[in-house]
């Protein structure tokens, strides 16, 4: 059987930074910046990050598909927010997947996410999938410096395993080396660059040929046979030079979405994947590569399964959903890039009790609560007796997922005295179709655009961060649907 992909999605947050907001902030200290002024990057809200972005892409990828075969989870990041937890486990936690299933954590390189791809691929191949993979990343980079505008936020997720799959594997070549363009030392907040065009004529147009050369030797196509180039580089008009340089059509390059999006880190050749697959059509071959310290090349050929394969909302959606923020200080804010004053209420002390959080996990990372098998009555929480009062039966309670649920708006509330990060506090009473009723925070919002029945969905989020002891607490939020 053949081995490739079943399903994918994708997630970029709802935040648009105008570029032209940054350069006119910093430009007193670097004219050049306005060069890059042009277009938007997508940055996260204050209570998103690698691990929230990549259950998204999941919830994307995995809509209306039965998540019991799942085998494995990988997660690809160089922005983890946990350095020794696994990051993975929180993801198939939140999407409530068996216990029974391995995970893996992949870092350290740009190419993580294709390099997590492959031994997915591998994995399934060998008998051990479908394995779900998603690639995130969140990279902060310092004031007024080029990455601070080229760089991006987002996720994409892919279902690997075998059968007849959207796409096929057809061939795929790596070469490790120590190239090194740019790093991040351990402990180090931020990336340090090198020279731009000795990245590009040293790096990229001699080690990337070198590796589609190993690519097409080893399945024995030509270069002309491709109809998508996807290859990320916030370095202008890289890919194309690549491609005319290993044989590539020109036609075949994509747009590698700077514009729109910025560049997403380890996410961003399988955003890029994700992109095409929601254009191509059966028959049509699709190279996706990526750059950090050697190459990956991957080549598929997309199948006819593909036409009727296309995820709820994929990188074209997550676009079309957007909110420019002209506000370059509020961003500043929700990156811990400038010390606010941010008043007494927000002095309380955070910690999570972990035996608690293990004991209520379904609950707190699943949302999972109940339903009664006498009555039908939903409940959020689940406890042992039914609430409805016309059964309050006892043990009867069934686990009844809340997150992919639709609710609308009983009551909420603008609340300008309780912290949060992005004032004003925005929460209220959500009801659901199904049965039950919760009270949620509301994030990705406007206070003028909430009303009592106003649809709302389920997006897992960040609830606190406990700075002290570096640990961040997770919890379900209401979003406009």
């Amino acid at each position: 059987m053949d081995v490739g992909i079943l399903a994918f999605g994708a997630y970029v947050p709802r935040l648009r930074l105008a570029r032209k907001a940054v350069a006119e902030a910093n430009a007193w200290f670097n004219p050049a910046l306005r060069a890059l002024a042009k277009g938007e990057r997508a940055i996260c809200n204050w209570d998103e990050d690698s691990v929230t972005m990549a259950v998204e892409a999941a919830r994307d990828c995995l809509a209306g598909r039965d998540r019991g075969a799942i085998k494995a989870v990988y997660m690809a990041s160089t922005s983890y927010p946990f350095d020794d937890r696994q990051n993975s486990g929180i993801v198939a936690e939140a999407l409530n997947l068996a216990s029974g299933i391995a995970s893996l954590d992949l870092a350290a390189s740009q190419r993580a996410g294709t390099s997590a791809l492959l031994a997915a691929l591998q994995a399934a191949a060998g008998g051990g999938g479908p394995v779900l993979l998603a690639a995130s990343d969140k990279r902060r980079a310092k004031s007024a410096s080029r990455e601070e505008l080229t760089y991006g936020d987002g996720a994409a997720a892919f279902l690997l395993g075998a059968g007849t799959p959207a796409a096929r594997l057809i061939a795929s070549h790596s070469e490790t080396v120590d190239f090194v363009d740019h790093y991040r030392g351990h402990g180090r907040d931020f990336d340090y660059a090198w020279e731009e065009r000795w990245i590009r004529d040293e790096g990229y147009l001699k080690i990337v040929p070198q590796v589609l050369s190993g690519l097409f030797a080893k399945c024995g196509l030509a270069p002309g046979s491709v109809t998508h180039f996807c290859m990320p580089s916030a370095i202008a008009r890289v890919a194309l030079a690549v491609a005319k340089k290993a044989g590539l059509p020109e036609a075949s390059v994509r747009d590698n979405l700077q514009a729109v999006c910025g560049e997403t880190g380890t996410a961003h050749p399988l955003i890029m994947l994700a992109h095409v697959l929601e254009e191509a059509k059966p028959g049509e071959r699709i190279l996706v590569t990526s750059f950090g310290q050697g190459a990956d090349a991957l080549l598929f050929e997309a199948s006819d399964a593909l036409a009727g394969l296309r995820p709820s909302r994929g990188v074209s959606g997550s676009l079309a959903r957007r909110k420019e923020e002209s506000n370059y200080q509020k961003y500043l804010a929700f990156n811990d890039l400038v010390a606010i004053e941010r008043g007494l209420r927000a002095e309380l002390d955070k910690q999570t009790a972990l035996s608690t959080l293990y004991r209520k996990r379904d609950m707190l990372l699943g949302l999972v609560g109940g339903r009664c098998k006498v009555c039908g009555t939903l409940q959020f929480p689940k406890s042992n007796m039914c609430v409805n009062p016309n059964c309050n039966a006892v043990g009867t309670q069934d686990d009844q997922p809340f997150a992919d649920l639709t609710g609308r708006v009983m009551s909420f509330t603008a609340d300008q005295l309780t912290y949060t990060p992005d004032p004003p506090q925005l929460y209220g009473m959500v009801t659901f179709a199904e049965g039950g009723r919760m009270m949620l925070d509301f994030t990705d919002a406007d206070a003028a655009g909430i009303d009592v029945g106003l649809a709302m969905r389920m997006v897992f989020r960040v609830k606190e961060l406990d700075t002290a002891r570096g640990f961040t607490r997770y919890f379900w939020k209401a979003t406009p649907a």
